[in-house]
């Protein structure tokens, strides 16, 4: 067996491997049995289409929970239920749609107020509480799991807990989210083709990461994407090559936007963060030389040194685009923890960027993840070219359905559903 094939094999057998714990996951031990009878790709597709994912959710993933391997969010199922969905919101909307939640300062698990009452019947409405279980207006376990339910469906944190964004979101009317669901059906056609058999997906509004093979998701990562002034793109490229321990070049919108307000704050900025100032002939300047109350900054190249303080963190994922966006880790870490993460200034961050780039590189003879680890700890500027470039797409979906028949929302951070931001929140600088 040639070395390539060997990978691919490795390659099938994760996907396999992922399925089936994914099976057992969502059916129990009837579905493991299923597994061993019969490990075809198409088999496990067919139980996974029939498994109850919806039911359990990943606080930090800040949603639904979604086995390591199962269907992509673009494909021709989640079309499939997307416009099952928006019957079922059709017939909420002409029933009246849900009522609003009043704010109350104690909505939370053992609380009890008039509002718990108004909260119940929401959440019955959308199907995140059972109809059976009372109108009382105490914050019982019922109604906390149904929070979680909601909050898991809308990207937020999963905490049982009904704080602004929460209350803010459960308070989005029925009609709206019914027109957010059509808007999002014409690009989910429009991106649900042969995307091809290994593709790496970025959903800008979920600030989620899918890597994708053979038709399933075999991975997936939490992302922090571009603020709503500085928007990522959408992107259609192919990724060619990961650099190791890389060096950070400066985005001159950056030095002008981000870095000369910095300086004048902080005069040691560029010192304490490794950055250096280059002129165009290649000489290095200090900071004393330029005049930071001017625009002469512009004129200079600033280059952040490799390491632990590194903007791109040690490793940065390339593809060709007209916007100079690209892929990579970061030292801040602690943004991928938070409900709105949008930060960035059009690059995408991506969360166990390890795990992606060893996906990436599988292919590529002399890059194991043994390697990979090496030559990360080694500190060592290396680049590696992707043997066979993967497809990337970036894609702004702010709902969807997937095929347990969990209907996603997320907020029109941009404002291209013509709806205007739902349930944003106030960016910070990075």
């Amino acid at each position: 067996m040639t070395e390539s094939s060997d990978h691919r094999a490795i390659s099938r057998r994760r996907v396999l491997k992922g399925l089936a714990q994914a099976s057992a996951v969502a059916g129990g031990l009837a579905a493991t049995r299923a597994f061993a009878q019969d490990t075809t790709l198409e088999a496990l597709i067919d139980q996974n289409l029939g498994s109850d994912f919806g039911q359990g959710f990943d606080s930090g993933s800040r949603t639904i929970r979604m086995p390591k391997a199962s269907l992509p969010t673009l494909s021709p199922v989640t079309v499939q239920h997307t416009e099952q969905a928006i019957v079922a919101f059709d017939d909420i909307v002409a029933r009246g749609g849900w009522p609003e939640v009043p704010k109350a300062d104690r909505l939370r698990l053992g609380g009890r107020h008039p509002a718990v009452t108004a909260l119940r019947r929401r959440l019955t409405v959308s199907g995140d509480l059972d109809a059976n279980s009372g109108m009382s207006d105490v914050f019982d376990s019922y109604v906390e799991a149904g929070v979680r339910r909601f909050q898991a469906r809308h990207g937020l944190s999963v905490d049982g807990t009904v704080r602004e964004p929460t209350l803010r979101a459960l308070n989005v009317p029925a009609q709206v989210r019914l027109a957010q669901l059509k808007t999002n059906l014409i690009r989910l056609r429009s991106m649900s083709g042969n995307l091809g058999p290994r593709y790496v997906l970025c959903n800008i509004p979920a600030a989620r990461i899918e890597a994708i093979e053979g038709g399933v998701a075999v991975s997936r990562h939490t992302a922090v994407v571009g603020k709503p002034d500085r928007p990522s793109p959408d992107i259609n490229s192919r990724i060619i090559e990961v650099n190791f321990n890389p060096y950070w070049t400066v985005p001159a919108s950056i030095v002008r936007k981000d870095l000369i307000p910095k300086m004048q704050a902080e005069p040691d900025y560029l010192t304490s963060n490794k950055i250096r100032i280059f002129d165009p002939r290649g000489n290095e300047l200090t900071p004393s030389q330029i005049n930071w109350y001017s625009t002469e900054a512009t004129n200079y190249m600033f280059k952040q040194d490799p390491g632990d303080w590194n903007s791109l963190g040690s490793m940065r994922i390339n593809f060709p685009n007209r916007d100079g966006v690209y892929m990579h880790d970061t030292p801040s870490k602690n943004l991928f923890g938070e409900d709105f993460r949008f930060h960035s200034s059009g690059c995408v961050r991506v969360q166990n960027v390890r795990e992606l780039v060893n996906w990436l590189l599988m292919e590529t003879p002399s890059w194991s993840r043994q390697e990979i680890d090496q030559v990360i700890k080694s500190g060592e500027r290396k680049d590696a070219k992707i043997l066979r470039p993967v497809p990337l797409y970036w894609v702004y979906v702010t709902a969807w359905a997937t095929p347990d028949g969990v209907t996603q929302f997320r907020d029109d951070i941009y404002g291209r559903d013509g709806i205007g931001p739902l349930v944003s929140a106030p960016t910070r600088g990075g």
